[in-house]
């Protein structure tokens, strides 16, 4: 089926980005010897295996997608594929207006639900996606969920940085409280958060909204002064070379494979893709939001907030064993920290993303937690 591209000032980005696949493969040990020597040769073995320049990976989800033209927009094979994803990953999500931006919301459950409500906040560079089946399960299990790809991520507007966002902590602040006003969030709730820098920001929401929440779970989140920040982050505050590694249409799934025991699956991986496939979009909001942040400042703010006589509501730390960005040392330290408060529960198999690698053990930690 012919498919015709409408040419935009995003698509006409991605065609600037995108690249041969033969230049690609030439490219890709080049690539990785001009970061080590960027970066100084800091924590370059923290993302073994992720090479920005690869559009064609070892890996087999992508490999049967990925293999663009010289010219994709002309040959039609990116409209191709986005007929033929486009629909996928919007499971339990509609689009929900707040200001002046438009959220894309999952919701499972109802505000009738006995056990109360819950709120899934994910990280950089991935969405609300990786919540669906733990979504699903809680909603069984008597709660009511939401989960929004945060603004500039998934399905959910991706501004323009100096044109009313320009992916601060503070605005992302600001832009959940006015999301959770208008979902109508009751206070208290259940909040569950996961993953880098808007993983991060859903804790320093918290250390700033301590009533409004009754409990709270984290999933592999930093949590320390001593968390390692993944190679992808770094190689994206590199000037020129983060904005080429921000247009590769498969970064989110290589970046949860890298910290992952497991390969994604074809299906799943597409719906990580398609965001950073259909536009240039996402890109550019992962790269400012990665280089506003201030890593140290804000693991610093992180580990103080909820030490011991400064936090006193329920924490619980499930962790995925085999996540190959944040090691165990981060939770440990974190629960001594607070040990009044802090519950760890160690999730054999899972890595980083839990809620992904194995969501019933997820389930089963939140609802007696919860």
């Amino acid at each position: 089926m012919a498919t015709n591209l409408l040419l935009t000032p995003q698509s006409l980005a991605f065609s600037k980005f995108s690249v041969s696949t033969k230049k690609v493969a030439i490219n890709s040990q080049r690539a990785t010897r001009f970061v080590a020597k960027a970066s100084g040769g800091e924590e370059k073995n923290d993302e073994k295996g992720f090479t920005p320049f690869g559009f064609v990976t070892d890996n087999p989800s992508s490999r049967s997608a990925i293999q663009l033209p010289e010219s994709p927009a002309e040959d039609g094979n990116v409209g191709q594929m986005l007929y033929r994803i486009e629909d996928k990953g919007k499971e339990y999500g509609s689009y929900i207006k707040s200001g002046k931006l438009r959220w894309f919301v999952r919701e499972t459950g109802s505000p009738e639900s006995r056990r109360g409500t819950v709120v899934f906040l994910h990280g950089a560079p991935t969405q609300s996606y990786s919540y669906r089946v733990v979504m699903s399960q809680m909603s069984d299990a008597g709660f009511h969920c939401f989960a929004p790809d945060w603004i500039g991520f998934g399905f959910s507007d991706k501004p323009q940085p100096g044109y009313g966002f320009d992916y601060t902590e503070k605005e992302f602040h600001e832009a959940l409280d006015k999301l959770l006003d208008v979902l109508e969030v009751k206070s208290p709730f259940f909040l569950v958060v996961q993953g880098f820098v808007v993983g991060s920001y859903g804790l320093t929401w918290a250390l700033k909204n301590p009533s409004k929440i009754s409990k709270l779970a984290i999933l592999n989140t930093p949590l320390t002064v001593s968390s390692p920040v993944p190679g992808l982050f770094q190689q994206l505050r590199i000037p020129l070379f983060g904005e080429f590694t921000s247009q590769n249409a498969v970064i989110a799934e290589r970046f949860i494979e890298a910290g992952s025991p497991y390969v994604l699956k074809l299906e799943k991986a597409d719906v990580y893709r398609l965001p950073y496939l259909a536009s240039s979009g996402p890109g550019f909001a992962l790269l400012e939001a990665a280089r506003k942040i201030n890593f140290r400042d804000i693991s610093s703010q992180i580990a103080d907030g909820f030490a011991s006589g400064r936090w006193d509501k329920p924490v619980l730390v499930a962790w995925g064993l085999a996540d190959k960005y944040l090691p165990q040392t981060i939770a440990e330290e974190f629960r001594k920290q607070n040990l009044s408060s802090v519950e760890l529960k160690l999730i054999e198999g899972a890595g980083h993303m839990p809620q992904e690698d194995w969501p019933e053990k997820v389930v089963d930690a939140l609802r007696m937690f919860f």
